[in-house]
């Protein structure tokens, strides 16, 4: 389920590169307005679906809300038997967790609200904690957005003359990430979230170095033509790669790690992260890229990633098969 928001992101991202491609043959002063204008339409409808989405039947039995949580429970399983069943465990988590509450607040003599166990965390909650945020980190220090957002400036760079041509490249990159981020959908449960994620940050350090070199080449006077099918080639790699499991399991992951009591703000601590870090990233690309070429940046984004390549193996356990009531079990191994 959650995957499938990484699906229907991407597919969005697919149509608005497309969208892009139909008014790149605008006037300057116009096309880039009519291509913001179409961005106005997706949230709207965003907006309207907002008052039919059912509440977290979780938050509402973490507030004795026990009836309202099984509606939707209902709604969201086979049979009410399976409802039921769901509810008790649901609460009975709910339970254990206020019992730990209770303890570590006693244990510290005071109060004990979920931003001070956030801020003055248990080994294990620590190390959930710096998994899910670390993960969110990496994701986006990957410099995978810089390709996203100035994939025509990267085209650019290697000889294509042609505005059209170089967003009509951004169609490709769209298409591709789609189809593997669907790839990655069938793998995460038969493969295992751990395994993908080495393979992937892997595979994304690796084709990130490519595309630094292609550039790197192409700066030195290569061939236009067989700088740009390499540069196209490098792009879409890493683009599949990132997507086949960095870019799909990331958020599958945190999500499963959290515990119960601590799942929205942690998750909303590892969204500030994944954000703020694709902002450092987006804002910085052109001039970084003016200060050690657009080589060095994609050398940087490589080395970042193999440093995440790292943190996964170190860090990360295997969560595939985990309910989400579990996960504590798993990290005070």
């Amino acid at each position: 389920m959650i995957l499938l928001v990484q699906i229907f992101i991407n597919v969005g991202m697919l149509l608005s590169y497309v969208s892009n491609y139909a008014f790149a043959g605008l006037p300057v002063h116009l096309g880039w307005r009519v291509m913001f204008a179409m961005g106005v339409v997706p949230p709207v409808f965003i907006a309207a679906g907002v008052f039919f989405m059912p509440e977290s039947p979780r938050w509402l039995a973490m507030r004795g809300r026990h009836s309202d949580a099984r509606a939707v429970l209902v709604r969201t399983s086979d049979t009410p038997a399976e409802a039921d069943l769901r509810l008790a465990e649901i609460k009975q988590a709910v339970a254990d967790a206020e019992t730990t509450q209770q303890q570590q607040a006693a244990s510290h003599g005071g109060g004990g609200s979920v931003w001070t166990e956030l801020l003055r965390p248990s080994p294990r909650v620590r190390r959930i904690l710096t998994c899910a945020i670390g993960l969110q980190f990496f994701v986006q220090a990957s410099g995978v957005d810089a390709i996203l957002l100035y994939s025509p400036l990267v085209f650019k760079a290697v000889g294509v003359a042609s505005d059209s041509a170089a967003i009509g490249g951004t169609v490709a990159i769209g298409a591709v990430k789609t189809c593997f981020i669907l790839v990655g959908m069938l793998l995460t449960d038969r493969v295992g979230r751990r395994p993908l994620l080495l393979a992937s940050t892997a595979g994304v350090a690796a084709t990130t170095a490519s595309l630094a070199l292609t550039l790197r080449l192409a700066s030195g006077g290569g061939a236009a033509p067989a700088a740009v099918a390499a540069c196209l080639a490098s792009v879409l790699a890493v683009v599949a790669t990132y997507s086949v499991g960095y870019g799909s399991v990331v958020n599958t992951y945190s999500a499963e790690i959290l515990p119960l009591r601590l799942r929205a703000q942690g998750s909303g601590l590892g969204v500030a992260v994944n954000r703020l870090t694709c902002g450092l990233v987006g804002m910085t690309f052109i001039s970084l890229a003016g200060g050690i070429t657009m080589a060095g940046c994609f050398f940087l984004y490589a080395g970042v990633t193999a440093a995440a390549f790292v943190f996964v193996y170190a860090l990360l356990p295997e969560t595939r098969g985990r309910t989400l009531e579990d996960m504590g079990v798993l990290f005070d191994k």
